[in-house]
């Protein structure tokens, strides 16, 4: 892939055990103002492979480059020193907070700008400006995620690490959380995201790779790779994918 890569991610080995790796000299390339899917069947080492990046998964072997920096192994709450937010799957929200406790607490670094930027993610997401006094525990599933994407942007980030932002969602619900996810790439954030959700993740992306067993397996552009009925057929249960088009 020929493009102008926001991270470089080479030969990296990783596991939550170091003699027991999950991923195995996987190598992805991201490029930059877009969205980057990674997708292939459970236990792949997709989450592992996006936590890794995060710094929440130790590296042993490979390097992980982003803008050119070395940040293999770097700290979590480093990371938005780096201009990377990270949007778990699962406690991406503090729900006996309300909305508007929970994206003061994403902006606690903000300092004198904090006021004006909160008014700018109320402006981005009226749905949560309407609702900011509520607990964020009594929003919608697809509610939580627009908090949890809110609350990640608050770092003014170049690049979103999103796992599985679509998990547990109404079809409807899936499909706004992913069009978000598309829509930051207009003002230049980069978009890296796991989904199970193929078939709308495909349609969306601009970049697919697909894992199986820790290793690459394929990678190519996702319009391409949804229309391909060998790959998905091998990794994607195609016969499933396709019933569901």
């Amino acid at each position: 892939m020929t493009t102008d890569a926001i991270l470089i991610a080479s030969d990296v080995t990783a596991g939550y055990v170091r003699d027991l790796p999950i991923l195995r000299g996987v190598t992805i390339t991201v490029p930059r103002s877009k969205v980057t899917v990674i997708i292939g069947p459970n236990g792949a080492g997709k989450s592992t492979l996006i936590k890794a990046i995060a710094g929440l998964v130790p590296v042993s072997a490979g390097q992980i480059r982003y803008e050119g920096a070395d940040i293999t192994n770097v700290a979590p709450d480093r990371m938005a020193n780096h201009a990377i937010a990270y949007v778990p799957q699962n406690d991406n929200i503090f729900r006996s907070l309300s909305i508007l406790e929970n994206l003061k607490l994403a902006l606690r670094r903000a300092g004198a700008d904090g006021p004006a930027r909160l008014a700018e993610l109320f402006a981005q997401f009226p749905v949560l400006a309407d609702k900011q006094a509520d607990k964020a525990g009594a929003l919608s599933g697809g509610q939580r995620q627009f908090l949890a994407v809110a609350m990640a942007l608050a770092v003014k980030p170049r690049l979103i690490l999103m796992d599985e932002p679509s998990a547990g969602l109404s079809p409807n619900a899936a499909q706004e959380v992913l069009e978000l996810a598309r829509g930051l790439t207009t003002n230049g954030t980069t978009i890296l995201l796991v989904e199970q959700n193929v078939n709308q993740a495909l349609r969306l992306a601009d970049h697919c790779f697909i894992l199986a067993e820790g290793r690459n397996q394929v990678d190519g552009k996702a319009a391409d790779l949804l229309g391909d009925s060998v790959v998905a057929d091998i990794y994607l249960g195609g016969k499933r994918m396709r019933a569901a088009r």
